[in-house]
């Protein structure tokens, strides 16, 4: 196998070496001095640095339109993500609110499942009219007490 190699590879070297030899010597030009070729260094720097700075920009300017097209396309103030909380690695249940209406959506990858529907003053919850959420301590000891008031009349 190696004679096979050898004789693939050895006549195109072959071939460079005689006409390397063949060719004619040539005085070389002096070299160019390294100053007067290259660049000062604090030009080069000042070029790399408007060019970062003329990219990051663009970056910036893309972003902006991206969010500026987003936000056309929303669904605005008609439906309203009330709250979630995850059940799984990759599984949540969410509160949408939509009017007056409030739905319970089992969310999971490639699936969404509505679990239960119910108006907003049903929440366990008070919800206020703007659909914001009433201080966690004051809605759940209204809830408790509610709760509790149900429980004795029963």
């Amino acid at each position: 196998m190696p004679s096979l190699r050898n004789a693939l590879l050895l006549p195109p070297f072959a071939a460079v070496a005689s006409t390397l030899a063949s060719a004619p010597v040539r005085a070389q030009a002096p070299l160019a001095t390294p100053a007067a070729g290259t660049p000062e260094l604090g030009a080069s720097l000042l070029q790399m640095m408007f060019g970062l700075a003329v990219v990051i920009s663009l970056l910036f300017g893309c972003l902006w339109v991206i969010r500026r097209l987003g936000a056309a396309r929303g669904g605005g103030a008609a439906i309203k993500v009330l709250g979630a909380v995850a059940v799984g690695p990759r599984e949540r249940v969410v509160l949408v609110g939509i009017g007056d209406d409030v739905l319970v959506l089992g969310v999971a990858p490639g699936n969404v499942s509505k679990l239960h529907e119910l108006k907003r003053t049903d929440l366990p919850l008070a919800v206020d009219a703007a659909g914001e959420a009433a201080p966690a301590a004051k809605a759940f000891s209204a809830w408790l007490r509610q709760a509790t008031e149900q429980r004795n009349a029963k």
